[in-house]
């Protein structure tokens, strides 16, 4: 007797359709754009706080603020282990790599002002992820590398004021590149009383 051998990914010759052709890409599921780069986002961080040697942890419930991440180290002055809160966002609107020296970002202000309250006892940024409007471009791997793309920005917001109506935009500098260096830098500043 003799068995049909799989076409890769396991579709029998004869019977592609061809809407999920391998050839056109692989079939992707048909959760939301946006559930999909919230989940990206979620990568990039577990990524930054891994190689940073920090520890990540997600309040429950979320009071508007998606994450918590703490850095221990002894050269801490105000604690060994410090913490700052993380909100994350995406958006596919703004092209790799803005011109200029910042870009512009739109928050609600309900929003906005739960980042910008200060004094805190608990330092908060934002951190803002630029991705490709495709799919099929936000993520590259091979033997030696993962790549995710594009990349995420971080600012603090702090004292910032409100200036719409109902959304503010605020200005994101190019030139802070959330990367596990940042991350280190920022928690070192915060060990040591400053802001991040």
């Amino acid at each position: 007797m003799a068995l049909a051998q799989p076409e890769p990914g396991g579709v029998l010759a004869g019977q592609i359709d061809p809407r999920t052709d391998p050839r056109n890409g692989p079939l992707r599921g048909t959760l939301a754009t946006t559930a999909c780069m919230e989940t990206l986002q979620v990568g990039y961080l577990h990524a930054v706080v891994a190689a940073a040697g920090c520890s990540l942890s997600q309040p429950f419930p979320d009071n508007g603020i998606d994450w918590h991440v703490s850095h221990g180290a002894p050269e801490h002055v105000v604690d060994d282990e410090v913490t700052i809160k993380v909100q994350l966002k995406a958006t596919y609107q703004i092209p790799p790599r803005p011109a200029g020296p910042t870009f512009g970002f739109t928050l609600d202000n309900e929003h906005l002002v739960k980042l910008a309250r200060s004094p805190v006892a608990v330092h908060k940024i934002l951190v803002v992820m630029l991705v490709p409007r495709e799919r099929d471009q936000w993520l590259g791997a091979g033997h030696d590398r993962l790549d995710l793309r594009h990349c995420c920005y971080w600012t603090n917001l702090a004292g910032h004021p409100v200036t719409g109506r109902r959304r503010t935009t605020v200005r994101i500098p190019t030139t802070r590149i959330f990367d596990d260096r940042a991350l280190c830098e920022i928690m070192t500043r915060v060990g040591s009383g400053g802001t991040p």
